[in-house]
């Protein structure tokens, strides 16, 4: 199996072509971007042909998950979550295949408490 290019979004050969797809070198980008801060990776996302596309994942800069989906051609599908620092979960999202409908949305705060509870077509 071939290995997955990795480049740093901060890198200064990656640019955006007007349709803001990643380009790397002048060309269209397909691999794994990261972002680090500090020297620590703060985010890694997925892109296919420039544009994002697979999973993405952030993590506070003390190594604690942040936040975790999936897009496809630049729009989130499936289950997408996010924790508080303290690493209690903040939210869930529910996104169609289609990417543009929001099926359901969970929030909790950061003693896990429920704040939010509302799913497409109520119960």
């Amino acid at each position: 199996m071939a290995e997955v290019a990795r480049i740093d979004i901060d890198d200064p050969e990656v640019d955006r072509d007007q349709g803001q797809r990643v380009l790397y070198r002048g060309e269209l980008f397909t691999g794994e971007a990261e972002e680090r801060l500090g020297g620590v990776v703060v985010s890694l996302d997925s892109y296919v042909a420039g544009v994002q596309d697979g999973p993405s994942r952030e993590w506070y800069k003390d190594g604690t998950l942040r936040s975790e989906g999936t897009a496809r051609m630049g729009l989130p599908v499936g289950v997408s979550k996010e924790w508080h620092p303290n690493g209690t979960l903040a939210a869930e999202r529910v996104f169609a295949e289609d990417g543009l409908t929001l099926l359901a949305d969970r929030q909790w705060d950061e003693k896990g408490r429920p704040t939010k509870n509302w799913r497409k077509g109520g119960r």
